[in-house]
């Protein structure tokens, strides 16, 4: 861990205690990864059928974890991550990152940074899912959620569903889900984080969603009001944190397990690729998140392990 500053929630609290919240943050992160992991190699294990034969070559895919170290750019260690990337007969390419990363942000980053401006040192861990499908009518996926440390602290993050071919109950389950995990928290919470995720999620060049939508939520902590209204204790949005990986985990599965087995076609695969090229649009020119890793020194190929192994324009 790094000796960043306390948080103004925390401005009274020892320094230990910032330090365990750090870490149940942390830990949580690691845990969620590993359950994501081990559910997505089940659905692996569990595919049959027509589509099971397209990849009769392939054994199911397991995930393979790579970790990277972060260097400041005087030199000094700046935390690191793990990758864990699977290539298999379900998912075309799926990447469920992890990352704890500290230090002090640029002069010309510091000043977008809340609680950056005066002191630029800063802490910040999390969990960062994509996942492209085989399948053309299974949709692609994203989700993540983090907890950065300056002299402020906050949670942010969410998911979002990214279908081919989009499907209604697909969209119901899903919305539903994170529904009900914000709703465990205050009923204003999901319509205002629903409609941030549609607003986040446009690319603005081509003035369509980048897919069907979730929740997106960020600043979500004690004296950001006036970026979100809602949040200021930690347990309760800690908690909220949790919530939403929870809510994936129970709902996304689902979904793949819906459509997973459906045969498709030539034609279907071609509109995945044009779908896919969207997305790529809309990370490379508009994801805070991508910008956030390049700017801080994170590691390049965890960063753009989101895009997806092969896409097309027309």
């Amino acid at each position: 861990m790094t000796d960043s500053p306390k948080t103004d929630a925390e401005a009274e609290s020892a320094p230990a205690a910032l330090e365990e919240r750090k870490t149940r943050a942390e830990t949580w992160f690691h845990t969620l990864r590993d359950r994501i992991c081990a559910e997505f190699e089940r659905l692996e294990d569990e595919l049959s059928g027509e589509n099971a034969a397209r990849f009769a070559e392939l054994p199911p895919g397991r995930f393979e974890r790579k970790d990277w170290p972060r260097v400041e750019a005087d030199g000094t260690p700046g935390g690191g991550g793990t990758m864990a990337l699977m290539h298999g007969r379900v998912f075309e390419k799926v990447g469920v990152n992890v990352s704890t990363v500290h230090g002090r942000f640029s002069p010309e980053f510091a000043g977008q940074i809340p609680g950056a401006e005066t002191d630029p040192r800063f802490w910040a861990c999390g969990i960062s899912l994509v996942a492209h499908l085989q399948s053309p009518l299974v949709p692609a996926v994203h989700m993540n959620t983090r907890h950065i440390v300056t002299t402020r602290g906050w949670f942010g993050g969410g998911a979002d569903l990214n279908p081919m071919f989009p499907d209604a109950a697909d969209t119901a389950d899903f919305h539903g889900a994170l529904k009900a995990a914000c709703d465990a928290q205050h009923p204003g919470w999901h319509p205002h984080f629903k409609a941030w995720c549609d607003d986040y999620f446009m690319i603005r060049h081509r003035g369509e969603p980048r897919g069907v939508g979730g929740i997106f939520y960020d600043y979500l902590g004690a004296g950001l009001a006036e970026k979100n209204p809602f949040g200021g204790d930690w347990e309760q949005d800690f908690a909220f944190t949790r919530s939403v990986g929870e809510a994936f985990l129970e709902v996304y599965p689902r979904l793949v397990r819906r459509h997973f087995e459906t045969p498709w076609t030539e034609q279907q695969r071609r509109h995945q690729l044009f779908r896919r090229g969207r997305y790529v649009e809309f990370n490379l020119l508009y994801d805070r998140g991508t910008k956030f890793g390049l700017m801080t020194g994170g590691n390049v190929e965890a960063i753009l392990m989101s895009l997806p192994p092969l896409a097309a324009w027309p």
